[in-house]
């Protein structure tokens, strides 16, 4: 079993894996690297139409060009997408016309997800697409009668899935991202008795993720996300005041909370933003938005500064969920507190971040600055509503020992964020530095036994 660490593996984002076993490579994830594409959206105004050498230029998306080199990109079978994010999806759209001959294969609202950005960007895709449930297998069309299986987990939206790929070299078990969250607000836990099956067929090579490898916990269910957004919408105070929520646009299960408790606040509940828009219409395409009747969802600008106008004079009629957790460029939240909508915040008005700040430079920096403009006008702020979608060292532990694979990769970090997790595995858990414990760099390739 050869593999090919080609990007995640120094950063958090441009996630993407090749595994060749004989003459069969499989990809897993094509993601994007965020922070270079908010950057390129700051210098290019209006947005610009993204290219394959654009984004290469940028940094953006892995540098796959790797597989050239190896001689591995003509033996591509499939591209296998665990979860909708766009440091895991984002640079499929760019990428897989370099692979003709691979099938994507993703669950129902990952595909859906992938193929709204396809249509958005007016990108033309010649590559077959394989839409596999949880908890199914798929035998892939290679030399080495490949199987792939989707084993349901959980994440911090809809669809999440382990991808275990069997070979005659044995089981790679692909695990970006997860936490292990019994009590989900939407779909059903991790599926541990498969998990326990698996591993007693044995598990050659498992990448994990391993973002929060450093934290000493367990990450919480969203059931307390979900208890977090009830308290904190239950403080908001004044009929007369806007109240405007903000967080992930594809945490599926995060918005049916906030409709669901924002609803006793007797206001008409509006979603605003492109992002928003997108993924609730997916969501709603594979018939998984149980709140798609209490919302109205605006998406074209001039809709928006129509609909914001009458928030500035009707304050308390709404509650407002907006993309921007981020302090994004070009976000409906970056827009207002830059003054570019006739709606203005004012003293005493709501403002919920159902949101953590993704640890790269740029967000903390830029949500800093937006803060810092909130509370100076005087927005009541509530801040970090939330639970991640990412296991800390303890979930690790628990895969690892339901596992027990052969071999341990961490990724979806830099080396400051993955090294916990190779302390972990090699002074508690029996593992071997470079013999079965392995830190990897992008574009490195190991050969394991």
């Amino acid at each position: 079993m050869e593999i090919c660490t080609i990007g995640g593996y120094e950063e958090v984002g441009k996630n993407m894996t090749a595994v060749k076993i004989g003459e069969d490579v499989v990809i897993f994830d094509c993601g994007v690297h965020l922070p270079a594409l908010i950057k390129l959206q700051e210098r290019e105004m209006p947005q610009p139409q993204y290219t394959e050498k654009m984004l290469r230029g940028i940094k953006a998306v892995p540098n796959d060009l790797i597989l050239d080199d190896l001689g591995w990109r003509s033996k591509v079978r499939a591209i296998v997408l665990g979860h909708p994010h766009l440091d895991h999806i984002g640079a499929v759209p760019y990428l897989a016309q370099r692979y003709p001959n691979a099938e994507i294969i993703a669950t129902p609202f990952t595909m859906a997800v992938l193929n709204s950005i396809i249509e958005d960007e007016k990108i033309v895709m010649r590559n077959k697409e394989r839409i596999m449930e949880e908890n199914t297998n798929y035998i892939l069309k290679s030399q080495g009668k490949l199987k792939l299986e989707f084993v349901n987990a959980t994440h911090s939206t809809l669809g999440c899935v382990f991808c275990v790929l069997h070979s005659k070299e044995g089981k790679f078990f692909y695990a970006l991202d997860f936490k292990f969250d019994n009590h989900p607000v939407m779909g059903k836990p991790t599926n541990y008795r498969r998990l326990k099956e698996l591993a007693q067929q044995g598990i050659h090579t498992l990448v994990v993720d391993a973002l929060y490898s450093d934290t000493d916990r367990r990450t919480a269910s969203e059931r307390i996300a979900r208890n977090m957004v009830e308290d904190a919408i239950s403080f908001v105070r004044g009929r007369k005041t806007a109240f405007f929520i903000t967080t992930f646009s594809s945490h599926i299960p995060r918005l049916k909370s906030i409709v669901d408790f924002g609803r006793k606040t007797n206001r008409e509940i509006v979603f605003i933003g492109r992002s928003l828009n997108k993924y609730v219409n997916c969501a709603i395409k594979i018939g998984k938005c149980p709140f798609v009747k209490n919302i109205k969802l605006l998406k074209y600008r001039r809709q928006i500064n129509s609909f914001l106008r009458k928030v500035e004079k009707d304050r308390g009629r709404y509650l407002i969920v907006c993309t921007g957790h981020q302090a994004e460029p070009g976000s409906i939240l970056d827009r207002i507190v830059n003054g570019e909508t006739d709606f203005r915040f004012k003293p005493g008005d709501h403002l919920i971040f159902s949101s953590s700040i993704i640890p790269v430079t740029e967000n903390i920096m830029a949500r800093k600055k937006m803060d810092t403009k909130l509370r100076k006008i005087g927005v009541r702020l509530q801040t970090d509503v939330h639970v991640s979608g990412h296991g800390g060292r303890e979930d690790l532990r628990d895969l690892i020992e339901i596992l027990k694979p052969k071999h341990v990769i961490p990724a979806h970090g830099s080396a400051e964020q993955e090294m916990p997790l190779i302390k972990l595995a090699t002074t508690e858990l029996g593992y071997i530095l470079n013999k079965t414990a392995h830190m990897c760099t992008n574009g490195k390739v190991l050969r394991l036994q």
